[in-house]
């Protein structure tokens, strides 16, 4: 579970700094004579792009204002369709919505993420563009997807939101394609009540990004901010220096979290090795995941909704699959007229999503849940 469960005065320290050194100004540019060396965000998105081995990085209000930036800067239109996957948040599409472009959502495979074949099956002339989400934890099959993405030309944004400190080979998730992007709301692994991160491989698009980000802002050294100079509109995406501080003293906590969500995670792995009626999530091959939920499938989707029913009868909740498919699965989003899905798609996803049951992986994991779960198990 998130990096709620680990904030304390060192959170509130961080906080204090910007009165103490920072003088209260809580926006991240400009009015040097007061805040002198106190630039929260600027030093959140130094120490981010360096403990993630990114060559840039750009600090922003949301994970999903980071998707709208990524397609701004990417020249995103009306004439485009982007392609993302069927299980995901639903601020995926609508980022894709609220560029102009077309949503095209693909089937999923045995990883829960983007499958590599629908996905070339659903390329067109109009496609600019992927987003490929690293479902609760778990990487997409970036292997083919990017070879994909290389062999028709396409841009590809790692929508990193679930996925922070997973890695494929020896390269963290959202370093891998031309644009990652990072939420950091109350939910996610480290937290800054809401905020995200995008980091880059490429200069001109870092610049374009930052710029978008600021209503156009170049933040040019040779002139105040009043007189900035400009290429294009924008819009509002900042992150405070609120939330900046929040996200360094966070980000401090990072391996600790990170490897105890591993550990509380083989816990319960290892207890459940004597039971068969179920079968863990796959991982891709040479993928190390970021282990903030365990999600088992099962034989069916009975046996899925009976898990649930009886962890609730423990007073625990499990994380999105069964329960919150509404909000993750774009075979339910009626409400996006833009998004056109017919009843015979994502007939596998949906399948697939049915049988699933995803257990949240807390940082205080209490000592009794393996068995919890190993009881529960065995009674379905």
């Amino acid at each position: 579970m998130p990096g709620f469960e680990v904030i304390n005065f060192q959170e509130e320290n961080s906080l204090k700094k910007i009165f103490s050194e920072g003088k209260g100004v809580l926006f991240r540019h400009g009015f040097e004579n007061l805040r002198g060396k106190s630039y929260q965000v600027k030093d959140f998105e130094k120490k981010f792009a360096k403990k993630f081995n990114a060559k840039y990085s750009l600090a922003v209000s949301s994970g999903t204002a980071a998707l709208r930036i990524a397609l701004a800067s990417f020249g995103i239109n009306a004439k485009d369709e982007i392609i993302t996957q069927s299980f995901t948040f639903v601020a995926t599409v609508e980022a894709i919505v609220e560029s102009g472009a077309k949503p095209i959502c693909t089937e999923i495979d045995d990883t829960l993420n983007m499958c590599p074949f629908d996905l070339e099956k659903k390329i067109t002339k109009k496609t600019k563009a992927v987003i490929v989400v690293h479902m609760l934890g778990v990487p997409a099959n970036l292997l083919k997807i990017k070879k994909i993405c290389k062999k028709h030309k396409l841009l590809l944004i790692e929508d990193t939101a679930w996925g922070i400190g997973g890695k494929y080979k020896k390269n963290y998730l959202g370093t891998i394609g031309d644009i990652g992007t990072f939420s950091f709301d109350f939910a996610k692994t480290i937290t800054t009540g809401e905020g995200g991160m995008m980091v880059f491989k490429n200069k001109e698009l870092y610049l374009k990004a930052k710029a978008w980000h600021d209503h156009g802002h170049e933040n040019n050294p040779r002139v105040p901010r009043w007189e900035d100079t400009r290429k294009s509109s924008g819009f509002n995406f900042r992150m405070s220096e609120l939330q900046g501080a929040i996200g360094l003293a966070q980000l401090k906590k990072f391996n600790k979290i990170f490897e105890r969500h591993k550990k509380n995670k083989n816990l319960i792995i290892s207890k459940l090795k004597s039971i068969d009626n179920f079968k863990i999530r796959e991982t891709p091959k040479y993928c190390k995941e970021a282990s903030e939920s365990l999600i088992l499938i099962m034989k069916s989707n009975n046996d899925a909704k009976k898990f649930r029913k009886m962890l609730l009868k423990k007073n625990y909740s499990t994380k999105i699959l069964p329960e919150a498919t509404s909000w993750h699965f774009a075979g339910k989003w009626e409400h996006i007229k833009e998004l056109k899905i017919k009843n015979s798609d994502l007939v596998k996803s949906n399948k697939i999503l049915s049988k699933c049951v995803s257990i949240p992986i807390f940082y205080k994991m209490k000592r009794n849940f393996p068995q919890i779960i190993f009881n529960i198990l065995k009674k379905i």
